[in-house]
């Protein structure tokens, strides 16, 4: 715990820290911890798993005071990522309470309301933090440090202008963090706009090339299943990731595998944040051992345990390959990133190739039996889980809503 006390951080923290096991800081945390407690703007180009959120928090658990209102704003990509940063917040603040609240979409707005009313520290996304300010039912004047979490994810969500829009209602004498698995040079645009002489720390990936076994599989299009099954089947793994370009693939391919004795889940963002909460928490628990994922979904959490990513589908964009196979192979731990490759994945995965320095190895495919998944008769089939069971007929006809909007 010394070193953690070199860095500034105050003794209630520090407790909180020794509670959670965390014997020495990250490198995030050694570069930038002592920045954000002198109160500088900071911009950190850190992957997810680095142990960023301790070090924002830290900072701000530390300069917050209980009862003078909102004075720190974290913003996030993602649902989830807000949910995780909130609870880390809770966590490290246990001997410092402050009153930390998510806010996002796909859930009731009237709880959040009444949670504004006291709250210290807001964790949101941008478009309900967005209704929030249309409504007036958030005040910033008492905001001291804005966080802009994943930042390079909201460019690629689209998120930019709401965050501008956020932005512009904070106090202009504030501290500004910034967090991002990549500097982009739309990140650096930002921050030349909004940052007051930023500091810019990194760190090496998070990821121990050492660790991590790259490997691709070339393939028929209709022997893909196949050989996903064969290895999720015979692979020896923990927790899985398998990822899909769209919502659609994610669904079918995640009933494909229960149908084939799979213990699989799918998770993206059409789904209702119900779900995606307790869909993630069978994850965590380790109930369900495969995770099937969308690019949006899948980025930003800190998940424990992944020893397994398969790129079902190649990402269209070849950045989002790294973020992928950043899953795995975490803290010293071995992990496996498997590419599997048909016809129509080569032009992305030539980009990825291309784009990411990178050593993949081409594997001989094995032996294997083509699934053949039938239908099975009316009347007969079980749902696998909660998840799965039928919509009623009223259900069924409801309008389609519109779930893009975090």
């Amino acid at each position: 715990m010394d070193n953690f006390k070199k860095l500034g951080i105050s003794n209630p923290i520090l407790r909180s820290i020794d509670e959670q096991g965390f014997e020495n800081p990250t490198e995030i945390q050694e570069k930038s911890v002592p920045l954000i407690l002198d109160g500088k703007d900071v911009i950190a180009g850190s992957a997810t798993g680095s142990g960023k959120t301790l070090a924002f928090a830290s900072g701000i658990i530390q300069n917050s005071d209980r009862g003078y209102g909102i004075q720190a704003l974290i913003l996030t990509p993602t649902r989830e990522l807000a949910e995780q940063v909130a609870n880390t917040f809770k966590k490290f603040s246990k001997y410092d309470p402050l009153k930390v609240i998510s806010i996002y979409g796909g859930v009731g707005i009237n709880p959040q309301i009444k949670g504004l009313k006291t709250a210290e520290i807001v964790v949101a996304t941008p478009g309900r933090l967005l209704d929030h300010i249309d409504r007036n039912t958030i005040k910033f004047n008492n905001v001291k440090t804005l966080v802009l979490d994943e930042a390079d994810h909201m460019f690629d969500m689209g998120f930019i202008k709401d965050v501008e829009k956020i932005i512009k209602k904070c106090p202009q004498n504030r501290q500004t963090l910034l967090f991002s698995a990549t500097i982009t040079k739309d990140v650096v645009k930002l921050s030349r706009k909004y940052m007051y002489n930023p500091v810019q720390v990194s760190v090496d990936s998070y990821i121990d090339p050492s660790k991590l076994n790259q490997v691709v599989y070339k393939v028929d299009a209709n022997m893909k299943l196949s050989l996903l099954v064969h290895l999720l089947k015979n692979e020896s793994s923990n927790l899985g990731m398998v990822f899909c370009n769209t919502k659609r693939n994610t669904d079918k391919i995640a009933k494909k595998l229960r149908n084939a004795g799979i213990d699989a889940i799918a998770i993206h963002g059409g789904l209702t944040q119900n779900k995606r909460n307790n869909i993630m928490q069978l994850f965590h628990s380790g109930k369900v051992s495969v995770l099937v994922c969308t690019d949006v979904a899948g980025r930003g959490l800190d998940i424990q345990g992944v020893s397994h990513v398969y790129n079902y589908e190649i990402p269209r964009e070849s950045k989002q390959y790294i973020h992928r196979i950043g899953r795995t192979a975490r803290a010293g731990a071995e992990g496996k990133a498997i590419n599997i490759l048909s016809e129509k994945d080569r032009d992305n995965f030539a980009s990825v190739l291309r784009d990411n320095d990178v050593y993949i190895k081409e594997m001989k495919l094995p032996a294997m039996e083509k699934i053949v998944i039938k239908k099975p008769e009316r009347g007969l089939s079980k749902p696998v889980n909660k998840m799965d069971k039928p919509a009623s007929g009223k259900r069924r006809q409801h309008k389609k809503r519109n779930h893009n909007r975090s």
